[in-house]
């Protein structure tokens, strides 16, 4: 998994990219195609003394782009939001993929019990 890193009146610091790596890798075991994650760090410059942090984030597969961002006022909490939202979409891309699948085992194993359940009433 590659990380990529952009800061927009942010500094992009080894300790900043730690983090992201620590709090992100278990995206790449949930899903083991992921080619790279593009982070985006924005500070925003509102009201408050330090103004607000926003992260985009968009996690790459084959055919498939997640996209996530969030705001905090520290960029460590603002990347486990957007980690806590892209864990959501691959497990909903997952859940998505399976009952395809289930479905037809269940129609395949169900056939025969139908078939067998009128063959022993045709005989009674």
């Amino acid at each position: 998994m590659d990380l990529s890193f952009t800061g927009r009146g942010v500094q992009v610091t080894d300790d900043l990219r730690l983090t992201a790596e620590r709090k992100l890798a278990p995206l790449a075991r949930i899903e083991p195609r992921t080619t790279r994650i593009d982070l985006e760090l924005i500070n925003e410059h509102h009201p408050s003394f330090d103004g607000l942090k926003e992260v985009k984030a968009a996690l790459r597969i084959p055919r498939r782009t997640f996209r996530a961002h969030a705001e905090a006022d520290d960029v460590p909490t603002a990347i486990d939001r957007v980690k806590d939202k892209l864990e959501r979409q691959l497990r909903d891309h997952h859940g998505r993929k399976r009952p395809k699948q289930r479905r037809g085992l269940e129609s395949a194993s169900s056939q025969p019990q139908v078939e067998a359940a009128t063959e022993s009433e045709d005989e009674g």
